[in-house]
């Protein structure tokens, strides 16, 4: 009798304990569980991480109903999707609002939407350059195999710091072209020819986090810096030019110039501002500094675009890739929007996109976005990731999940019409010279040796070879 009433306890236990898990089962609930370690920023400029902490992760196996594709959608040579032909064809990419979701279109006027990666790119370590060698034999037959090897996973461009005379060079010679973006770095180059500028991880960095915007010299910098895009101004396959990259535009700018030496042109211009207004140091509001932000955007991209429409009226202007607090700040942004075709934002320490500031963005600019930059570094990897942003996950199974999670956000926004992952290739710790940014991190999507990440890829894969249909899913399942 005792053995028969301990097995029944046991039962018992066993069936509350499984009821339990039934009812927490992530599953049930269309997300799985990955752990993740976020980046703390520490006021004396120092960084360490947290420890792993569990976030919900939808993915597309979970989606509620959705049949994923069997076989390789229809696409045309561009990326777009051939069941979607709209009547806006102009022979290069643009973006359009249909409906009340915005989308990329592409030259053939296909509905569009960009999937990059950033710094599609040969490393210049040691270990890089002979790797190359054992594995192309030649950079021509790297590129050809790497595009490949993209357009297989589901990828149509090229981002950021990408090889982007490598990939027109290889266009000429194939029948499927691969788009690509150009970075001019329009602020960063005119910094480096009139001085004061010096490297931060990740960025230029500026005296006082004051760009140069009202030297009257930068003006003149800009148009001849432009001149090259003639050489670009007809090729359809390129999608779009950014100006910069992580300039700082701070709410406290005004602050920041006034603290520039009295002769400075940037100090001129902030008191000029300051007394058509009559505001003095001693009453400077948090309006005032709004105001001034967006002034300071005004005149950078009122400048730059002009330069770049002047040379290439075809390609679209795809902003300077925001990274900081200026994005959460309407006034700089609706000025951004005035001047803007896409919207560019660099986007970290969030796991799920934030669904007010996606709808924000559009909001205040009027314009649709892509991110730029968001990645994830996985503790298999050996290496150490110390350096850079992002995430630390477990495994690169992880950092495919979390590509998915992530992405199946921006999908459901409908404002947001491409994403650039960050990036082609690990940092290599024995390399010399490079961004304190990029030391020892697990941040591509091949290892040092160009080998691919398999478990990430094939999660990068499915959702990649499935953006059309996931997008007409949630346009069909609308809450």
């Amino acid at each position: 009798m005792k053995n028969v009433l301990f097995i029944l306890l046991i039962f018992i236990a066993t069936g509350c304990k499984k009821a339990e898990k039934s009812e927490e089962n992530p599953v049930a609930k269309n997300y799985v569980m990955v752990d993740a370690k976020v980046k703390i920023y520490h006021k004396d400029g120092s960084r360490s991480y947290k420890d792993y902490q569990p976030f919900k992760t939808r993915t597309l196996d979970l989606l509620p109903g959705f049949e994923p594709l069997k076989t390789s959608p229809e696409l045309s040579e561009y990326g777009g999707d051939l069941s979607q032909k709209t009547e806006y064809e102009t022979g290069f990419f643009h973006v359009k609002k249909i409906g009340d979701r915005w989308w990329g279109i592409d030259p053939l006027g296909y509905k569009y939407f960009n999937i990059a990666l950033n710094s599609i790119n040969l490393g210049k370590s040691k270990t890089n350059k002979e790797a190359l060698v054992a594995k192309f034999g030649s950079k021509s037959n790297w590129i050809s195999e790497t595009v490949t090897m993209l357009e297989d996973n589901g990828f149509n461009c090229a981002g950021s710091w990408s090889d982007a005379e490598a990939i027109v060079a290889l266009n000429k010679t194939i029948d499927k072209p691969f788009a690509y973006t150009i970075n001019w770095n329009f602020m960063s180059a005119y910094g480096r020819k009139r001085g004061g500028t010096f490297q931060q991880p990740g960025h230029t960095g500026y005296p006082n986090d004051a760009i140069f915007v009202f030297d009257p010299d930068f003006e003149t910098f800009c148009d001849e810096h432009a001149k090259q895009l003639v050489a670009y101004k007809d090729d359809p396959n390129l999608f779009g030019y950014f100006s910069d990259n992580e300039m700082p535009f701070k709410f406290n700018a005004l602050d920041n110039y006034l603290g520039l030496p009295e002769n400075d042109y940037g100090y001129i211009a902030a008191k000029a501002w300051m007394d058509e207004r009559g505001v003095t140091k001693e009453n400077i509001t948090d309006e005032h500094r709004e105001l001034f932000m967006a002034f300071v955007g005004d005149k950078y991209f009122s400048i730059v675009s002009k330069a770049i429409k002047k040379y290439d009226p075809n390609h679209m202007y795809i902003g300077a890739r925001f990274y900081s607090d200026e994005k959460n700040h309407a006034e700089f942004m609706k000025t951004a929007g005035k001047y803007l075709d896409v919207i560019s934002n660099n986007y970290y320490n969030h796991w799920t996109p934030n669904q007010e500031d996606v709808v924000n963005w559009e909001a205040w600019t009027g314009k649709p976005f892509i991110v730029t930059e968001y990645y994830t570094k996985g503790e298999d990897s050996g290496m150490g990731n110390t350096s850079g942003a992002g995430w630390i996950v477990r495994t690169q199974e992880d950092r495919g999940l979390f590509y998915q999670n992530y992405n199946l956000a921006l999908l459901e926004s409908k404002n947001c019409v491409g994403w650039h992952y960050f990036k082609y290739q690990d940092n290599d710790p024995t390399a010399k010279g490079v961004d304190p940014s990029n030391i020892d991190a697990n941040k591509g999507i091949v290892n040092a040796t160009y080998d691919v990440w398999n478990p990430m890829m094939d999660k990068m894969k499915a959702l990649n070879k499935n953006v059309y249909n996931v997008i007409d899913y949630f346009d069909n399942n609308e809450k």
